[in-house]
């Protein structure tokens, strides 16, 4: 697999990176590996509230590294609102070195390329039952505390996973929100890596 060129630095710089994860998490991430690694056609729909950080950044790096690893996986991303990908989220994938374009409006559709041999990933917000997501038989993985509060139920779910992380969200205006935007991004993408390093290898 041949990822744009700043995206291969990125990848590269984290590998090192995945055994520093907290015992506690690793056992919540495991359960993530488990399910793609049993289901005959996984399918991931990270969830937050409005579909416009956490989950997307969920969405792209799962999509990635589940080509890296060269494992069929399809990722979706939906909130119990929809309103749109925020552009602070948009500009960290930017600086790990996806390439982006979007449609303009109010709810922008982006076009996040990661390869040239690779179609681009396209993103907008959307609820999580948004027509565009699986209906039935894929795993709705929380990524924050008020849509899993929210959503009691997520119908249609095979399995329902809480891998909560903490909103960037709470930076933003501040001298430290490309600081944190980075720190979520960078975490997701390390623990997609760990997710998928998993599959084929129960250790």
């Amino acid at each position: 697999m041949k990822f744009n060129q700043g995206l291969e630095r990125y990848i590269d710089s984290i590998q090192g990176d995945l055994e520093s994860i907290e015992e506690k998490r690793k056992e919540i991430l495991h359960s993530l590996s488990e399910y793609i690694r049993t289901s005959s056609s996984p399918k991931l729909n990270f969830i937050c509230t409005h579909n416009s950080r956490r989950s997307h950044l969920c969405q792209v790096w799962a999509h990635v590294v589940a080509a890296y690893f060269d494992i069929s996986v399809e990722t979706f991303s939906g909130g119990t609102e929809a309103t749109a990908f925020h552009p602070n989220a948009i500009n960290a994938l930017e600086r790990a070195g996806f390439e982006i374009e979007s449609s303009g409006g109010e709810n922008p559709l982006y076009q996040i390329r990661f390869s040239e041999t690779q179609d681009s990933i396209e993103c907008f917000s959307k609820k999580y039952d948004d027509n565009i997501n699986p209906q039935t038989g894929f795993a709705a993985v929380m990524t924050c505390s008020e849509a899993d509060q929210e959503c009691p139920v997520v119908f249609g779910a095979a399995e329902r996973i809480k891998l909560l992380y903490e909103d960037p969200k709470v930076a933003d205006g501040t001298a430290i929100e490309t600081e944190k935007y980075d720190e979520r991004c960078k975490q997701i993408a390390i623990e997609m890596f760990y997710v998928f390093s998993k599959i084929n290898n129960r250790s």
